[in-house]
């Protein structure tokens, strides 16, 4: 099957966070979406995505293909009938398309429909993702050590239900507390847990990420790939190569790629009169109900806050910010803001490619021609 994963209406609601990526490059979970469809269906997928990231993201047509709406989670009967799927047949839930299987260039409904009948989790807006942080740790813990062999727990650590913890070959895990009574614990290949952190199930600790010493981790958190965590961490996801490496609370937020929260970096997660909490739509081009009491800090791409920034209940940071004047942010910070204020000037382009390259170059990476026209079509958004 040629696989394409496409972006629905949700893309929009998860802004900021696919302002530079397509919903499959989303992380919850130990994978991204697109990564768990490519284990599951053992095939390569390409994206169907917004016209400015599909140079980089780009799209793999073929006389038949397969359309997947990633922001729905997969379950057992999901990927059962995916595979049985027959060409001009498509799957919905709730009259949402899930899937089709088409000669078309572009996924819709088909006459030939089956339905979904069990629940399944939907993605439709940014605190959905650490909403169902935990029910994705456990499918992928599941998904990633089926039928392997965990490598050894070290005898320093003290460990509850050692069943439900996985470590990876090349990860270094020493004088810790690890509890997967109440979810599981996964440590990724060549990630290192530092001496004296206390781990609560669920955990996704990915690829050549790390937890600093003394670190406290409660359940549902998601540390993605090169990832750099210390402090207090609850029910929050850092997507890849981001750093929160000192102390300071991060709960019930999303973190996007490549950014960096300065020491003693806090994010309050519960209004002062325990109200419902809004959050920005760029959609709607308002705040809008999330319908929960708890909800922290979602940050875009590339943005960056100082040391003893204090972030209120629900912000919502967009891309290359870099947040440093005095006193809370305001709970919507622009794209490319030069200090976090609502009056803040605009960070320039140059100094903000720039001050990504830097960060870029520490892993050896290079930001690419590519990279730099999504950041600029970005840039152009905010300056219009």
């Amino acid at each position: 099957m040629n696989i394409i994963l496409f972006d629905g209406e949700e893309w929009e609601n998860l802004l900021p966070l696919t302002f530079t990526k397509p919903i499959a490059s989303l992380r919850m979970g130990a994978l991204s979406f697109g990564e768990r469809w490519e284990k599951l269906l053992k095939s390569k997928i390409s994206h169907q995505t917004q016209p400015y990231l599909q140079e980089k993201y780009p799209i793999q047509l073929q006389t038949e293909n397969l359309f997947i709406n990633p922001s729905f989670f997969p379950t057992v009967e999901l990927v059962d009938k995916i595979k049985n799927i027959e060409l001009n047949q498509s799957i919905l839930y709730k009259n949402h398309l899930v899937a089709v299987k088409t000669t078309d260039k572009i996924p819709t409904k088909s006459s030939n429909s089956i339905n979904l009948e069990k629940d399944i989790i939907h993605i439709k807006n940014s605190w959905d993702l650490f909403t169902y942080n935990f029910q994705a740790i456990e499918f992928d813990f599941d998904l990633l050590t089926e039928g392997r062999k965990s490598e050894p727990i070290s005898d320093t650590n003290r460990v509850l239900n050692p069943e439900r913890i996985f470590i990876e070959k090349g990860a270094k895990v020493e004088f810790s507390i690890l509890n997967a009574t109440e979810g599981s614990i996964y440590i990724g290949k060549d990630t290192e847990i530092m001496e004296g952190s206390m781990i609560r199930g669920s955990l996704a600790l990915c690829e050549n990420a790390k937890i600093n010493m003394g670190s406290k981790i409660y359940s549902g958190c998601t540390i993605g790939p090169y990832c750099k965590v210390g402090g207090e961490l609850n029910n929050a996801i850092l997507t890849a190569y981001s750093n929160k490496g000192h102390d300071g609370f991060l709960g019930n937020s999303v973190i996007g790629e490549w950014c960096n929260l300065g020491a003693d970096t806090n994010t309050s997660n519960l209004k002062n009169n325990y109200a419902e909490v809004k959050l920005w739509n760029y959609k709607e081009n308002r705040f809008i109900k999330t319908g929960l009491q708890f909800c922290g800090l979602i940050m875009a791409d590339y943005s960056k806050s100082a040391i003893n920034t204090q972030f209120n209940t629900g912000t919502v940071v967009g891309v290359a910010a870099n947040i440093f004047q005095v006193g809370f942010p305001p709970n919507l910070v622009k794209h490319y803001s030069w200090g976090g204020k609502s009056d803040s000037p605009i960070f320039t382009f140059d100094k903000a490619c720039e001050a990504a390259e830097k960060m870029m170059e520490r892993r050896k990476i290079e930001l690419s021609s590519i990279d730099k026209n999504i950041l600029e079509y970005i840039f152009k958004l905010n300056n219009n």
